[in-house]
């Protein structure tokens, strides 16, 4: 673990800050990637819901 040395040789336990950078916005084909994994997911997600309302229904009973 790095330390920091202040004035006067004194040791500091706190971590370093990393150095910080300048977000880029998203490309189109970063867009449609997104919008391509968010259709995806909301597909995915309703039909693990239509299973389970299928599943629910079709109970036998004794």
């Amino acid at each position: 673990m790095p330390y920091t040395t202040e004035d006067g040789g004194r040791v500091n336990n706190f971590a370093n800050e990393p150095k910080l950078y300048k977000a880029e916005p998203p490309t189109g084909k970063e867009k449609r990637n997104y919008l391509v994994l968010g259709i995806l997911g909301i597909l995915l997600t309703g039909g693990v819901i239509a299973i389970a309302i299928y599943a629910s229904n079709n109970v036998p009973v004794s």
